[in-house]
């Protein structure tokens, strides 16, 4: 395994109350993206205020709809940074069809949380294939893309120059079973190539070779999914 990191990096803040998340993802219309009334959501932020006190010294829990409910070529574009929209890189079209590992186990509702989100910043330079049994060694699940979307919708934060992440939890399987060799990441667009100059500084859902190390991109993961 390469060494950890050591670069100075920014503090990703901690994230708002379940109810201020919810009333985030309202604004933005994702619970009828997903077939939900606001007040379900609602509620359910409401019974997630204990595990959010619990969980308060880890940074909070993200609230997240379940992928099934709002894909992530429908969240991407909700993502904002210096008034730019996200979008999803032209050769990703697929996007959707990730899902999660076999290992990724999602609570069956369409809400649910995650504990003790972190960016992965020491893992920076790791590639997807050195990164994730390390992550699974250590009783953590890495994010699945639509997570990711979900964490920089509700702290922007979280996506900095040179310290972004991949969410290599959603993998697409070909035909034959075997894992095409992408995985999911989102940073910010330097408005090169296919992005168009006029994305520059927009975040970006992008991709990466599982066997290739990024100095700029960690490995987000949790401790946990439950519902509340």
């Amino acid at each position: 395994m390469p060494e950890t990191t050591s670069a100075p990096v920014t503090a990703v803040p901690a994230l708002p109350a379940p109810s201020a998340q919810a009333e985030r993802l309202i604004e933005l219309g994702v619970h009828r993206l997903a077939g939900l009334s606001a007040a379900e959501l609602r509620a359910f932020a409401a019974s997630a205020e204990t595990a959010a006190a619990e969980a308060a010294a880890d940074g909070g829990v993200l609230l997240a709809v379940h992928p099934d409910r709002a894909p992530a070529s429908a969240l991407a574009p909700l993502l904002r940074r210096d008034g730019k929209p996200g979008f999803v890189v032209s050769d990703m079209s697929d996007v959707d069809l990730f899902a999660p590992l076999d290992t990724v186990a999602l609570p069956d509702a369409p809400l649910y949380l995650l504990t003790g989100v972190d960016r992965g910043d020491r893992m920076a330079n790791w590639s997807p294939d050195e990164a994730l049994p390390a992550l699974t060694a250590e009783a953590r699940t890495p994010l699945l893309v639509s997570e990711g979307i979900h964490w920089v919708l509700q702290q922007p934060a979280a996506l900095e120059r040179n310290h972004c992440f991949m969410t290599i939890g959603s993998r697409l399987r070909k035909a034959n079973g075997a894992l095409d060799a992408r995985t999911p990441a989102l940073w910010i667009s330097n408005g090169t190539g296919r992005d168009g100059r006029e994305r520059r500084d927009a975040p970006k859902v992008g991709w990466c070779w599982a066997g290739n190390r990024h100095t700029w991109l960690g490995f987000a993961s949790a401790t946990d999914r439950r519902t509340a």
